[in-house]
């Protein structure tokens, strides 16, 4: 019989400057939730992968190619790997990155 378990990490993940933790972590998947204070940047960086963002809460300006793209609660958003890119949260903000 499988065991089901709750996990709370995303409701107890904490808007303090800038969070990030892994939430699942397999060979053919990465799901990270990462929590952006208001004002708080993600430095830039790249991706390993294809990757989707889906915010949960609150409002960011993601940064990509000289571009900046306005996402807010319930939003998706899908960039490619290897491409450089920052996120500032404009409001306290949650969302996760599966890639």
């Amino acid at each position: 019989m499988p065991m089901y378990t709750i996990n709370n990490q995303i409701k107890e993940q904490e808007p303090d400057g800038l969070q990030v933790a892994s939430f699942v972590k397999t060979d053919a998947l990465e799901i990270l939730t990462i929590s952006l204070e208001k004002d708080a940047t993600f430095p830039n960086h790249t991706s390993p992968k294809d990757a989707q963002l889906i915010v949960l809460e609150g409002d960011i300006d993601f940064h990509i190619n000289q571009k900046k793209y306005n996402l807010a609660t319930y939003q998706h958003f899908n960039f490619p790997a290897d491409e450089e890119h920052w996120v500032k949260a404009n409001e306290n903000s949650k969302f996760l990155i599966i890639r």
